[in-house]
């Protein structure tokens, strides 16, 4: 406890004192408009845009309708798309820390750690979306590339299935199964002031503020600012965490102009954390070691230190026409020192060794563009235009320590940190220097046709895709190195047919785009140094889409192929050899299922197969880390004996996977619940929350995931039975 109390008693004063100070100048505010905040119909967007954000559907837990990429927000039933957007409510009733802690949720999504590191990473429909593919307000990479906090955002957007055409290829080529967005938080149509403390396991704290205001004699002008400290150990053993941000959203309402800005920094520290367990030589999976287990050496850290800003406007030309543009930036740091553990032995023996990186991150992105209606006869058009790019420069550097040591699983054996005797490669001197550049440009039309009083909805895209990527090597700072430059058209066909208000049914074609890369110039092939076609992945999708006035329902088939590098060993040819085929049916539900009874989660079959791979050892097999059967069912209930009582509880079930190609290494499925208690206290004019969670409740030893990056069946341990309690109060 000592680790955190002063640092956390600070950040509670300090938001004591802040909140205080915003209340006493709102009050004033207040009384002096007292008459207009009565009439006020401000609706608060996050993106500029005049429809503002989508309402909640009921039962508050997630919204009527997402972003669909360049075709702005819409409607669950006018989309020819699968869109779920969580909402801040359900967040904070989950007591949510991160995107993935918010997306246990999904039944179509599961959470898994990049490839030796700390980063979040998602499997959406069986393909992997790392972190850096994340949207923020549908600009690319802003957001902190490794762990992102939900004070940072309003909104999670899980956008299912390729989208090269509504939101253009992903900067790391991620997304083929989905893609994620994050809208940003604005101020609401009423005074905010909240603040949180909490603690998780008894060992670390936390302590939030929120605070929003609108000004101006329409409450045209807004201010939200968010701040949020927490510090200490977690419920693994021996690993703490240290987390800060800070951020202001402001935006602007006019007749026919809208602006919003963001501005927002976040220091993500990490001691001891547990590594991902790789596995070498083995022919069975090693038993499961206790949840709260920690194997990582003393001295291993992991610094993120990231700044960003975002800017977007919204300009209504006439009633038909309306223009938009937008730009944003992140500025990253990372510093770590690693010691990932790989497993040799059935009896849990390994090895690790000493891995150093230092990078930074300089994105620069933005979009423009042009959206409007018109009639031609009977047929209604919804056409939009835009154009978009991307740049991204990273500097790195590296130390790689050739020499090993010995340790368990289960036993681990801990050592000083080793230091270099010569033998290490030795990248820059750990002094970061250009290593990398991305650069992303697309031309995009679309237009969505409507056809016999809206019940006929054709949507038609194309985009132009430019992917111009440099990869120095070892070669810092010269351009020597590999480059890339290839081109691409992707369209996209969607149809839905609107039944009545209730019903829809719809279907799509949709491609992803991601860089088809050079062929390495050191390994003997004989077309070395010839740059690949970009990889399309093609996506086919049949829904229905079915909403009561309580209940929401979705199911979907879909299937996508996604190219494969490998060898054409009879020719010696490095390139596309076979692909990734991913079919499966979603079904999904959201609402009330009483007054008292909120649902929200589903199931997902998906079979994911290795095909014509010209190798016969795993041609027909299941894709690393894809588990056949996931499911999430997650109910609510108000208890309507004690009000503002609120008990709920989640299953989450995770089918077996394997974790090498030749299917050979079987992970055991797993099943957690987890329970949570909301209670609301009015004290005079304040409102207390209070909320406690246990996540894990039974404290079930399982590997949470396998894999995270292509052709890679690495393990990571599911986190044990972990309570959080927190404390929150509404001033008004």
């Amino acid at each position: 406890m000592s680790l955190y109390i002063k640092p956390l008693t600070l950040s509670i004063a300090l938001a004591l004192s802040s909140a205080n100070s915003f209340a006493i100048a709102a009050e004033a505010s207040e009384e002096e408009s007292a008459v207009e905040l009565d009439s006020l119909t401000v609706t608060a967007s996050a993106d500029a845009s005049a429809e503002g954000l989508s309402p909640a559907f009921e039962g508050g837990q997630v919204a009527e309708g997402g972003r669909a990429g360049i075709l702005g927000t819409k409607d669950h039933l006018e989309t020819p798309f699968s869109i779920t957007s969580y909402t801040n409510d359900f967040i904070q009733d989950r007591q949510a820390k991160s995107v993935g802690d918010v997306l246990q949720a999904d039944p179509g999504v599961r959470e898994a750690r990049g490839f030796g590191n700390f980063q979040e990473s998602y499997f959406i429909r069986g393909f992997i979306l790392n972190s850096d593919d994340i949207a923020y307000n549908g600009l690319y990479s802003l957001l902190p590339r490794q762990y992102i906090a939900t004070e940072l955002f309003e909104r999670v957007e899980v956008l299912r299935g390729a989208s090269a055409f509504l939101t253009g290829a992903t900067p790391s080529g991620g997304g083929i199964g989905g893609t994620i967005n994050l809208l940003p938080k604005r101020a609401p149509n009423y005074p905010l002031t909240r603040m949180t403390v909490g603690t998780e396991h008894g060992e670390q704290g936390y302590a939030s503020l929120d605070v929003g205001r609108r000004f101006g004699d329409e409450q045209q002008f807004g201010v939200r600012v968010n701040a949020a400290y927490r510090d200490g150990g977690t419920s693994i053993e021996d690993e703490q965490a240290n987390l800060s941000l800070f951020s202001v959203g402001l935006d602007y309402r006019g007749d026919k102009l809208r602006l919003s800005a963001d501005f927002g920094t976040q220091d993500n520290e990490l001691d001891e954390t547990r590594t991902n367990v790789t596995l070498s030589g083995l022919t069975h999976i090693p038993s499961t070691p206790d949840a709260d287990s920690n194997w990582a050496q003393p001295w291993t850290y992991s610094d993120e230190d990231d700044v960003f800003g975002t800017f977007r406007a919204e300009y209504d030309f006439n009633d038909n026409v309306t223009g938009w543009a937008a730009y944003g930036m992140r500025r990253s740091n990372e510093s770590n020192s690693l010691a990932n553990l790989t497993v040799s032995d059935i009896n849990g023996d390994g090895s690790f060794f000493r891995f150093d990186n230092k990078r930074e991150d300089r994105v620069d992105t933005g979009e423009i563009g042009l959206r409007g209606k018109l009639q031609t006869g009977s047929v209604g058009h919804d056409w939009v235009v835009s154009y978009s790019y991307f740049n991204q420069e990273t500097k790195n550097a590296f130390l790689f320590d050739f020499d090993t040591f010995a340790t368990n699983l289960y036993n681990p054996q801990y050592y000083s940190q080793p230091q270099p005797n010569g033998s290490e490669l030795l990248a820059n001197s750990l002094d970061p220097a250009l290593n990398a550049v991305t650069k992303l440009n697309s031309f995009a039309i679309g237009d969505t046709l409507s056809f016999f009083d809206d019940s006929v909805l054709l949507t038609l895209g194309l985009r132009h895709q430019t992917l111009d990527v440099r990869d120095l090597g070892y070669d810092y700072n010269n351009f020597s190195g590999s480059e890339y430059k290839e081109r691409e058209l992707t369209p996209a066909l969607g149809l839905v047919y609107r039944h009545n208000k209730q019903l829809s049914v719809y279907a799509n074609y949709i491609e992803n785009l991601q860089q088809g890369g050079s062929v390495p110039v050191d390994m003997g092939y004989a077309n070395a140094g010839e740059a690949l076609e970009p990889f399309v992945s093609e996506q086919y999708e049949l829904g229905l889409k079915y909403e009561t006035d309580r209940m929401g329902y979705g199911l979907a088939y879909f299937t996508t192929d996604r190219p494969r590098n490998d060898v054409d060993i009879a020719n010696n040819v490095y390139g596309v050899e076979g692909e990734d085929n991913h079919q499966g049916v979603e079904f999904t539900f959201y609402g009330k299922a009483t007054d008292d009874i909120k649902l929200l989660g589903g199931v997902t079959w998906l079979d994911a197969e290795q095909k014509d791979t010209g190798d016969s050892s795993i041609e027909g097999n299941d894709v690393i880390g894809v588990a056949e059967w996931q499911a999430t069912v997650g109910a609510e209930w108000d208890i309507p004996q004690f009000d503002n009582l609120a008990l709920d509880t989640r299953v989450i079930y995770t089918g077996s996977r394997y974790a090498d190609n030749a299917n050979t290494l079987k992970v055991d499925d797993w099943t957690t619940v987890d329970i949570g208690a909301r209670y609301v206290v009015a004290l005079g004019n304040q409102d207390l929350t209070l909320r406690a969670r246990v996540h894990n409740l039974f404290d079930r030893d399982y590997w949470a995931s396998v894999g995270g990056f292509p052709n890679n069946g690495y393990l990571v341990l599911g986190a044990p039975r972990t309570v959080s309690l927190s404390a929150a109060i509404d001033f008004y």
